[in-house]
């Protein structure tokens, strides 16, 4: 089937299969690597995107319910003049470790300041709760939400 996507501000068109998962489309058809794919069960989060700026498990999502919307990835976070500060928080508070998780997480926290600000510890525990790191413990990604919220993105 034929489909168009908006993705990080450009619109691609590709013939997929019908079957094709998100982030398969969005790994092997656009080489969007950021995303990654985890556990095939939606049960780790690494693979959060945004679907019409809502977070959805891109690893549960068909190539083809995204067909005329708009998909935001990781990669779609920098606004071409640094980094988002939810990427910012992550690197100076130590948030990740192996990385595996943080794309998700990133995309998770990045939608959270969106709709809250200012949010607390135990604001983003619950928002990033469907998502899995089996590295940091928490902590520190904890802390670089908190860090971005205290650094928020200034105007284009």
């Amino acid at each position: 089937m034929r489909l168009t996507v908006y993705v990080n501000g450009a619109d691609y068109t590709r013939d997929v299969e019908p079957r094709l998962l998100l982030i398969h489309f969005l790994r092997d058809e656009l080489g969007l690597t950021g995303s990654h794919w985890g556990c095939d069960t939606s049960n780790c989060g690494a693979c959060v995107v945004w679907l019409d700026e809502v977070p959805v498990k891109s690893c549960t999502v068909l190539a083809a319910m995204a067909d005329g919307h708009r998909v935001t990835t990781v990669e779609g976070l920098a606004d071409g003049t640094g980094l988002d500060p939810v990427q910012q928080g992550f690197a100076a508070c130590h948030g990740l470790q192996c990385g595996f998780c943080t794309p998700g997480m990133m995309m998770t926290a990045r939608w959270l300041l969106n709709h809250n600000p200012s949010p607390t510890a135990a604001q983003i525990r619950e928002a990033i709760s469907g998502q899995v790191c089996r590295c940091t413990g928490y902590e520190n990604i904890v802390r670089a939400v908190l860090w971005a919220s205290d650094h928020p993105r200034r105007p284009a």
